[in-house]
């Protein structure tokens, strides 16, 4: 996994052809280790938010400098993640800051839409039903993470974030259906 500032000379090596995977550093672990289930589902997430600012409508233009500075911080919390316990750190790591960040951005996006007064099914628009993908995916990194941590150190500050970004993709989605118009519709428990 490339941790920032590295070349990469092609896009297959051939060392993972034994079930193993590469660490920053050079550690090697297997693919199916709880590390890398942590750091790929994040993978997952910026996938996800990479296909929402792709197909981003235009009357919702203040989602993606957000969407783009969190495809950033996925790349900085997936270098941390590539660091085996005791390895040295990457020069740049998921902080107080960024914790404090999202919370902003929650506080802002979740002004932008009427108050909730029960459960929303997910979807609406295209927009919120991709950014709801991407919010359960950030809760299954979340999960893994923690199972991480049950296992090995992983710094507090990125489980806290972890935890704070499925909350702003699930006020983004609100945001982005109230700013199209598309009401929020409960689930029936009759059915």
């Amino acid at each position: 996994m490339a941790s920032g500032g590295e070349s990469i000379p092609r896009l297959y090596t051939r060392t993972g052809d034994d079930g193993t995977t590469g660490l920053a550093h050079g550690a090697r672990v297997a693919k199916e280790s709880l590390r890398i289930a942590a750091y790929g589902t994040l993978d997952e997430v910026g996938a996800h938010l990479g296909l929402v600012d792709a197909e981003l409508p235009s009357a919702l233009a203040e989602h993606r400098p957000v969407l783009r500075r969190l495809a950033h911080q996925l790349f900085v919390a997936q270098s941390e993640l590539a660091v085996a316990p005791g390895g040295r750190p990457p020069a740049h790591t998921i902080g107080a800051a960024h914790v404090a960040e999202l919370e902003g951005w929650i506080d802002r996006f979740d002004a932008l839409h009427p108050p909730l007064t029960s459960f929303v099914l997910p979807g609406g628009s295209p927009t919120a039903a991709r950014l709801h993908v991407a919010r359960t995916v950030a809760r299954r990194a979340e999960r893994a993470l923690w199972q991480l941590a049950r296992a090995e150190p992983v710094p507090a500050d990125l489980l806290r974030w972890t935890n704070r970004l499925s909350d702003l993709l699930f006020a983004m989605a609100l945001a982005a259906n109230a700013a199209l118009g598309i009401a929020e519709l409960a689930p029936d428990y009759a059915v």
